[in-house]
């Protein structure tokens, strides 16, 4: 008897949403921008990822155009049968006033969308106090295909938020790629260094007065590499007296992020909010010697001795006697690198971090009922 053949399976069409297309600016940016790469090295069969604004660069008065395209892509897609899933990067404030507008539209089209977390300060903004915003937040999680968390203190408070979830999270922690250039470190002066957006909330200025109390060691160089008060730090670090000992270049590109990282031989990350920072696996990643806090997921992958050293926020007495002992110690930045990297490779590589977004994907869809696995 003739068997009848398997109809064809349908490919998997998705449209991400981040903040400026996958460019590569500001951490969720960059991991998307990663993740394109990857999906586009590896040409995994039946798989069609598209990237959209929802943004958009410049300053976000922009912000309702690239809304209003990247709705009417989704309505054209859905039109032309290109449209299965939509995956959405989440965020606070405006951020989320835009998902929920991208969220209304994948239910009256009818698709499938996954939440993406990666705001530090979610805890705060979205409030369990009864608001129409806290209400609209649950909803929108609790009508998600699946929820993408980046550690398990995340997961936890998805589920104090939205308890509807706790079968569809998934904790999938942002990841790197290898390096590609060789790791050559300060030469003879330790190299420090911060990548981050220049901020009260990243503990800038206690990082300034940690390197202040350190003045008095010649061996150390500093670089505080990103956007933000960048005017302000220069000028409190020209009054600390390390105007000739700390370089801030302002925003720079992933070329740039690149050759800071094989020049560095410390990550300092003194933040009093993260969610789970990218420029701390890319230190990881290069087997740099990582000082960070406890925040968020960070203890997810430092391991306090182990894969680095960490200090509570705003403690300056420790973070300058944290730095102070990796600049005059050589063997041990070089441990706590080695097992930092070795880390990376196993938990935090960038290949398998897209092969298990891409399988999520391929289970939402399915599940949803529009695409066979």
């Amino acid at each position: 008897m003739l068997q009848r053949a398997a109809p064809p399976t349908k490919a998997l069409n998705v449209l991400v949403a981040t903040p400026v297309a996958a460019t590569g600016q500001g951490g969720i940016d960059r991991v998307m921008a990663a993740l394109k790469g990857q999906l586009a090295r590896s040409a995994r069969s039946g798989l069609t990822v598209r990237f959209a604004a929802t943004r958009g660069p410049g300053h976000v008065a922009f912000s309702p155009f690239y809304l209003a395209a990247f709705l009417t892509r989704m309505v054209v897609l859905r039109a032309a049968g290109r449209l299965d899933l939509v995956h959405i990067n989440l965020s606070s404030a405006g951020s989320t006033y835009r998902k929920l507008q991208v969220a209304a539209l994948c239910r009256l089209l009818g698709v499938p969308y996954v939440l993406h977390l990666h705001g530090g300060s979610y805890p705060q903004f979205w409030k369990d106090d009864g608001s129409w915003l806290g209400r609209a937040i649950r909803q929108l999680f609790a009508r998600a295909q699946r929820v993408v968390v980046l550690g398990d203190t995340w997961r936890r408070f998805v589920i104090s938020r939205a308890p509807e979830t706790a079968d569809r999270i998934v904790v999938i922690p942002n990841a790197a790629a290898r390096p590609t250039l060789p790791h050559r470190g300060g030469g003879d002066k330790v190299h420090i260094l911060f990548l981050g957006r220049i901020s009260d909330m990243k503990g800038v200025p206690q990082l300034g007065e940690a390197l202040h109390r350190m003045r008095d060691l010649p061996t150390w160089r500093a670089t505080i590499a990103g956007d933000g008060a960048v005017q302000a730090a220069c000028a409190r670090a020209a009054e600390l007296g390390l105007a000739d000992r700390v370089d801030f270049p302002g925003w720079v590109d992933g070329a740039e992020v690149a050759r800071l990282v094989a020049s560095a031989d410390i990550l300092v990350l003194p933040s009093f909010i993260e969610n789970l920072p990218l420029s701390i696996i890319e230190g990881m990643a290069s087997g740099l010697a990582v000082v960070a806090t406890p925040v968020g997921a960070v203890e997810d992958i430092i391991c306090d001795g182990e894969t680095g050293l960490l200090v509570q926020p705003g403690d300056v007495d420790g973070l300058a006697s944290v730095l102070r002992r990796l600049v005059g110690d050589a063997a041990l930045r070089a441990r706590l690198g080695a097992a930092a990297s070795a880390f990376h490779r196993e938990r935090l590589d960038l290949e398998p971090f897209a092969e298990s977004i891409a399988d999520l994907w391929t289970a939402a869809a399915h599940e949803a009922g529009g695409v066979r696995p």
